[in-house]
C-alpha cells in the first residue's frame, strides 16, 4: 500500500562521512521524518549530503516518552528513520526500545546496515573474534567496576567495551590488575577519524604506556583474558 508507514534503523558514520552507504542516503532522503539522537549532529551529516528531511529529537532521555508518538505516526502512514549520533542504533545507543515497541505493534523495522565502532574494533584488534562479547561502558562506581572487570576475566573469550577519555588512564591499570597483566589488549581510538590510533599489547604493557599520557577521543577496548580459549585455527583443531 502506498500510504503504509515504515520504520528504518539507519547506520551512520562514526567519523569519516564517506563511510555512509548509498542505501542509507537514499532512505534518509526519502523518509518523512528522521528521529535523531542529536539533531545538531545529524544535521551536519544531512547538510554534507544536501539532504533536507525533517528532524526530531529522539535520545536516551526522551525515547520512552516519544516512542508512542512515533509508533502512532508510522501506523498512520509516516516513514521514519531512526539514527544515533554515530554507528548503528541500539549498540550502546538509543534504538532498542523503539524497535521492541514497533515489533509489538506489528511494525517490521527495516535495518540499513553500515559502520559500527564495535565491528571496526573486532576487525582491527587482532584478537580472536570467532566468538566475542560486548559489555557496553564500565560502571563508574569502584565496586561495580571491579565486578565488571572480574566478569571479563571469567568470560573465556574476547570482550569489547567502550570507554571515556576521562577514565581510560584508570581503566588500563585496572585491566592489568584484575583481568591479568598477561591479558592481550587492543585500544582503538578515534576509529575512522583523522587521529585514528590502535594500540596492541599485554594489559601490563598498555597500563605502563597509559601513565602520564593525555588521552583524547572515543575508545573501544578489546580484551582477550589470559587462559581464554584459542581459536580452532590457533589450537590446530
Amino acid at each position: 500500500m502506498e500510504n503504509e508507514g515504515k520504520l528504518y534503523l539507519v547506520s551512520t558514520p562514526i567519523g569519516n562521512l564517506e563511510d555512509i552507504t548509498l542505501r542509507a542516503l537514499n532512505v534518509l532522503r526519502s523518509v518523512d521524518l528522521i528521529a535523531a539522537e542529536d539533531t545538531r549532529h545529524t544535521r551536519q551529516l544531512l547538510t554534507h549530503f544536501d539532504i533536507h528531511t525533517r528532524l526530531e529529537s529522539f535520545h536516551a532521555f526522551n525515547e520512552h516518552r516519544k516512542t508512542e508518538g512515533l509508533i502512532a505516526q508510522i501506523r498512520g502512514g509516516l516513514k521514519v528513520a531512526s539514527v544515533s549520533d554515530a554507528g548503528t542504533p541500539s549498540i550502546a545507543d538509543p534504538g532498542f526500545f523503539l524497535v521492541r515497541e514497533a515489533v509489538r505493534n506489528g511494525i517490521v523495522p527495516e535495518v540499513i546496515p553500515g559502520v559500527s565502532a564495535l565491528t571496526f574494533a573486532a576487525t582491527a584488534s587482532a584478537l580472536p573474534v570467532d566468538k566475542f562479547a560486548f559489555f557496553g561502558f564500565p560502571p563508574v562506581k569502584s565496586g561495580r567496576r571491579r565486578k565488571f572487570f572480574e566478569a571479563i576475566r571469567e568470560e573465556g573469550k574476547t570482550v569489547f567495551f567502550f570507554e571515556s577519555p576521562h577514565r581510560i588512564a584508570k581503566t588500563l591499570p585496572e585491566l592489568a590488575e584484575i583481568v591479568g597483566g598477561d591479558a592481550q589488549v587492543a585500544v582503538i581510538r578515534e576509529a575512522t577519524k583523522l587521529h585514528e590510533e590502535i594500540l596492541r599489547g599485554s594489559a601490563a604493557e598498555l597500563a605502563a604506556a597509559a601513565a602520564g599520557r593525555q588521552w583524547r577521543g572515543e575508545f573501544v577496548i578489546g580484551v582477550h583474558p589470559s587462559g581464554a580459549a584459542e581459536t580452532e585455527e590457533e589450537s590446530g583443531e
